[in-house]
């Protein structure tokens, strides 16, 4: 066991978030693995697999948010940049506006979890209110019980 304070609610439910991402992930691929399979889809084995494999990763990042791994933030929030462009594309040029706005608030919703006070005080590792780090020295005109 650590002695590091366990992660926000914010992490632990930015955590949740992007695991529900990595499933839909993985869901979308077995549906384009049935279409394939049926002869319905013209897309390949290889969407399929990179569908898998991104599902794979955002559900690993998600649990680690979840137990409070501090390295999983910076996964978390190159995904959700690289998924707002997705939101962007959909809504955008593609006319799909059902599809991207949707995504898109997904993906703000977990930025604004994972960059929320508490938790870049956590990732920081910043405690109390003071928003000191817990090896700097104390601010100037502060006792410090030693003369």
């Amino acid at each position: 066991m650590t002695d590091e304070p366990a992660a926000p609610r914010p992490v632990r439910a930015a955590g949740l978030l992007v695991g529900l991402q990595g499933v839909a992930g993985v869901v979308i691929a077995l549906g384009l693995l049935l279409a394939a399979a049926r002869g319905t889809s013209e897309l390949t084995l290889a969407t399929a697999v990179w569908f898998a494999g991104a599902g794979a990763v955002l559900v690993a990042v998600g649990v680690s948010l979840v137990r409070g791994r501090h390295g999983a933030r910076g996964p978390a929030l190159v995904a959700q940049i690289l998924l707002l462009g997705v939101a962007w594309y959909a809504a955008g040029p593609s006319s799909r506006p059902a599809y991207g706005v949707p995504v898109a608030v997904f993906c703000v919703a977990v930025l604004v979890l994972l960059c929320c006070p508490p938790a870049v005080h956590w990732f920081t590792g910043q405690q109390g209110a003071t928003g000191q780090h817990p090896d700097s020295p104390p601010p100037s005109g502060s006792s410090t019980g030693q003369q």
